[in-house]
């Protein structure tokens, strides 16, 4: 069975240009990384869940943020692993310090026996869409540059 998660990407305007919300993953594996390690905020879609009711509780659950806004439907991406992301733009507002995710637990170091907790993310931030596409996981790029062409050719408003 294909795994599907679902996400959302915030966006907004400041002096005029797009910046994107994207959220790094927790947790000691990705610690050390940046360029293409960050995500916009999505999870797993429970089985009979509507993928935008998925959406906005990943958004809630990972950021602490109750979504508000027009969502606009962005093609869905299928990643290298076979799993597809469904997720939806909207424009909107926060403050990355105030952001709140939940936990997960796992074995840390590994066979120690040691059960330890993390963030499912570790922080928020706000990136120009040019530098964004360079910070988020390859697979997720497609998000960015089709919110770009929707924006630039009036379909969708700001």
């Amino acid at each position: 069975m294909v795994k599907k998660s679902a996400g959302l990407l915030m966006y907004r305007f400041k002096d005029g240009v797009l910046q994107v919300f994207l959220v790094h993953p927790g947790g000691p594996y990705w610690s050390n990384k940046d360029d293409g390690a960050w995500s916009i905020p999505k999870g797993i879609i429970d089985p009979g869940e509507d993928p935008l009711s998925a959406a906005n509780r990943e958004f809630q659950e990972e950021t602490g943020i109750s979504p508000d806004g027009t969502f606009i439907a962005l093609t869905p991406l299928k990643q290298p692993s076979g799993k597809i992301i469904y997720a939806w733009a909207f424009e909107g507002e926060c403050d990355p310090a105030i952001i709140r995710s939940n936990t997960f637990s796992m074995e840390w170091p590994p066979h120690s026996g040691e059960m330890r907790e993390f963030y499912e993310i570790d922080r928020g931030q706000w990136f120009p869409s040019d530098v964004a596409k360079t910070k988020i996981i390859k697979g997720q790029r497609g998000f960015i540059e089709e919110l770009e062409r929707l924006l630039a050719s009036g379909t969708c408003s700001s």
